[in-house]
């Protein structure tokens, strides 16, 4: 396997690369992806919906204190559950944000819809937001007759009060049947307080296995692993993701770009939980003239610098194209193993597969042994072989060497090949995984292709040919 070198505070790392240069993470992306973590199992559940435009992410956002949903001022950006883990006086909980509620409308509202209905009943308590300088519509209506009927208790949150001039707009929204409405501005935060000091005092009494849980360290082997699912729009990656999962979590409609946030669940497998996120449909930036999809970009982007392995979905179709080597180069350059994931596989005859094999082996090898399974994400066909695909290649990701091993394979690699101009490997380590990092202590500067040899030789030897290393070069001073 080829590899590269650059360099990184200070030392020399090489890892696979392709012929084209590559930007390394920015510090920006990477913190943004930190921040991005998701909600904790057994938090009690409170649901925002709404009809369209009413200002429901922003009072996520708010909430939250963080911008994680996307917020435009036109209807229909959001469009999947989101959840998010929300405190408010020491009291945790996971919010969920939902697309606006449309009774009537296309195939796609109508999924959209649903997604909010689950949500509803699914939570502890529901937030419905009302457009205070409007006033109750014939859609705020329908929507409060269906939350009459929910078991979970339910509080009007009148948005757009923005001062106290608008106070008098609330009592309009009483006729809806749901109690005193709860004036806010989810965009400047005014009555935000009062209105969470209600949520909490409608939760259910916090678990007591949940608040010992919390604030205890988590051992890197019972760490969920991150699972993101990436693609080129309308590949049918929320069609994979739904399957995965077992429900429809994600809208999947023909439509490219329906996906606008990433959403994540965890799926308990014989391997352990494992957090499947479903990204938005990434493109070229010169092909984005949209602000909500530029927003799906990065958001996109975080999960997959925040993941542990990233399934690269491909439509089978259409064949390799230049965007998803493109991300597969991205993939690579956050330090992510990739399982490729040929999809719409049962539409091809035997000789477009051919095709598309030769393609695979042609334009891709750069990602050296990663898994590639033919697969149809609309039928289940071939999916059962992605759990067992998944599970080597966590396993090397997060394989971790003795130091006398590690010495032992590079000693062997010197000695058949010893390294040019005098240099030589004084003393190796693994210092870190997720993925392998080997510290290389030297006496001289190593060339790229030495390198390039000594880490082909730690890939053969601790089998590690499906996910990428790091190899960090010490000079003895």
């Amino acid at each position: 396997m080829t590899g590269g070198t650059r360099p990184v505070g200070g030392e020399t790392a090489t890892r696979r690369t392709t012929a084209a240069e590559r930007k390394p993470v920015s510090p920006a992306a990477a913190a943004a992806a930190r921040a991005e973590k998701p909600p904790a199992e057994g938090l009690p559940t409170v649901a925002i919906v709404g009809r369209p435009n009413v200002g429901k992410s922003t009072l996520v956002n708010r909430i939250i204190g963080r911008r994680e949903a996307i917020v435009e001022e036109r209807p229909g950006v959001t469009r999947d559950r989101k959840e998010v883990e929300a405190d408010w006086n020491g009291r945790h909980f996971t919010l969920v944000d939902t697309g606006g509620w449309l009774t009537h409308g296309s195939v796609l509202d109508d999924k959209v819809s649903r997604q909010s209905e689950q949500a509803i009943r699914d939570a502890d308590a529901v937030l419905l937001v009302v457009d205070a300088t409007i006033g109750p519509t014939d859609d705020d209506d329908r929507v409060a007759r269906l939350l009459r009927a929910a078991s979970a208790p339910v509080l009007v949150v009148a948005n757009k009060v923005d001062s106290t001039n608008r106070d008098h707009l609330v009592w309009e929204l009483l006729r809806l049947g749901l109690g005193d409405p709860f004036p806010v501005s989810a965009l400047h935060g005014r009555g935000t307080g009062d209105l969470l000091d209600a949520v909490v005092a409608a939760l259910p009494p916090e678990a007591l296995d949940v608040v010992e849980r919390r604030g205890m360290p988590v051992d890197d082997d019972e760490r969920t692993v991150a699972v993101a699912i990436v693609g080129r729009p309308n590949v049918g990656k929320s069609t994979l993701f739904n399957r995965l999962t077992g429900e429809e979590r994600s809208v999947v409609h023909d439509l490219p770009g329906t996906t606008r946030d990433s959403v994540d669940t965890v799926v308990e497998t014989a391997t352990g939980p494992i957090r499947f996120v479903d990204t938005a449909g990434m493109r070229k930036k010169s092909k984005i003239d949209d602000g909500a999809e530029y927003y799906s970009l990065v958001r996109a982007l975080q999960s997959v610098d925040a993941a542990d392995v990233a399934l690269l979905v491909i439509d089978a179709t259409e064949g390799v194209t230049h965007q998803d080597q493109r991300l597969a180069e991205r993939v690579d350059a956050a330090g992510c193993p990739v399982v490729v994931l040929l999809n719409k596989w049962e539409l091809l005859d035997a000789r477009a597969r051919e095709g598309v094999t030769d393609e695979m082996a042609r334009k891709m090898g750069f990602i050296g042994e990663s898994p590639v399974l033919k697969i149809s994400a609309l039928t289940g066909k071939g999916v059962a072989k992605l759990l067992p695909a998944l599970s080597g290649t966590i396993d090397q990701y997060r394989r971790r060497v003795p130091t006398r091993r590690v010495n032992e394979v590079i000693g062997a690699a010197q000695a058949a090949t010893p390294a040019p101009h005098g240099a030589r490997v004084l003393y190796a380590t693994q210092g870190a995984s997720d993925p392998p990092t080997f510290t290389l202590f030297t006496n001289k500067d190593i060339s790229p292709s030495y390198m390039r040899y000594l880490e082909r030789s730690l890939r053969e030897a601790f089998d590690l040919r499906q996910t990428s290393i790091k190899m960090r070069v010490r000079r003895r001073s």
